[in-house]
């Protein structure tokens, strides 16, 4: 399998990459690969492997993936993805799967789709990007040993003691929905991970994201909430609003985001914009 490296996140899966990397080898005869514990060796790695390497496979959850693909936006190169993580949202949405000898086809295959990204004050997000309620239970959950039922115990804690964030539109056309919020949500594909889906008609491939609002709603609708969440069948009601939009500029009250699930500090203005079709992506099966 030549011209294919896989960048493996050690801290993903439990820390369980092993076992992957084990069948991998099996499979494969002398792959290329990088075991990282940094950023800066990620970059480091796909610079080093730029020019003879067509297909980069994020192993890992969806900031893994994230990372990868900053250095592959806007290139030739082609993302693929073995997902490892706690959520897998963006893996979910592009139909990768756990299955190393599917991947492995899909990379023989080579089949491509070109999808969107976008950008929160110039940094890169593929998936679902927050503040508010969402970005505070990021910076909460990294302090845990993840897992989605660590996740929902830290929303629950979080949901009776967080107040509402204020937003402020700075694009005129929006400047109506200015107001306070339980979170700010932008979305390129449809769901958080865990098949949460926040955004269910958003679209990766339609040079727009939706601004997700949502109110801090009482505790008698969270059910209801919920439900409609897990079930694709959220809608604009009296608590949710979505925006669709290619770009938007607001300032919000927190400096608490999270980037496809990786906490950020982030300064008001905050300028959204879509990158259109700036990835290339290995097309799964449909």
């Amino acid at each position: 399998m030549k011209n294919v490296a896989f960048i493996i996140n050690p801290f993903s899966a439990k820390k369980n990459y092993g076992v992957f990397l084990s069948a991998l080898k099996k499979k494969v005869e002398n792959p290329l690969f990088y075991v990282s514990e940094s950023i800066e060796g990620t970059f480091n790695f796909i610079d080093d492997n730029f020019a003879t390497v067509d297909i980069f496979v994020a192993v890992g959850g969806d900031g893994t993936i994230s990372t990868v693909s900053q250095k592959l936006i806007q290139t030739d190169k082609i993302l693929a993805i073995f997902p490892a993580g706690s959520g897998n949202g963006f893996s979910k949405e592009t139909k990768f799967s756990k299955n190393i000898d599917e991947l492995l086809t899909k990379i023989k295959a080579r089949k491509i789709k070109e999808i969107d990204t976008f950008t929160v004050n110039g940094k890169l997000s593929i998936n679902v990007s927050g503040t508010g309620f969402d970005g505070k239970v990021v910076k909460e959950f990294e302090k845990t040993d993840r897992g989605f039922k660590n996740y929902i115990k830290v929303s629950i804690q979080t949901f009776f003691n967080y107040k509402p964030i204020k937003v402020n539109f700075l694009t005129a056309d929006f400047q109506q929905y200015n107001g306070k919020y339980l979170m700010l949500n932008i979305a390129n594909t449809r769901q958080f991970g865990n098949n949460a889906y926040i955004a269910p008609n958003a679209s990766k491939s339609d040079g727009l994201v939706d601004v997700v609002l949502v109110k801090k709603f009482p505790i008698t609708y969270s059910p209801f909430f919920a439900f409609r969440m897990f079930t694709k069948r959220l809608k604009d009601d009296q608590y949710v609003t979505y925006l669709p939009v290619s770009e938007i500029d607001f300032e919000v009250s927190t400096t608490n985001w999270h980037l496809d699930g990786e906490f950020n500090k982030i300064k008001s203005p905050i300028s959204i914009k879509v990158l259109p079709k700036s990835l290339r992506i290995l097309q799964g099966f449909l």
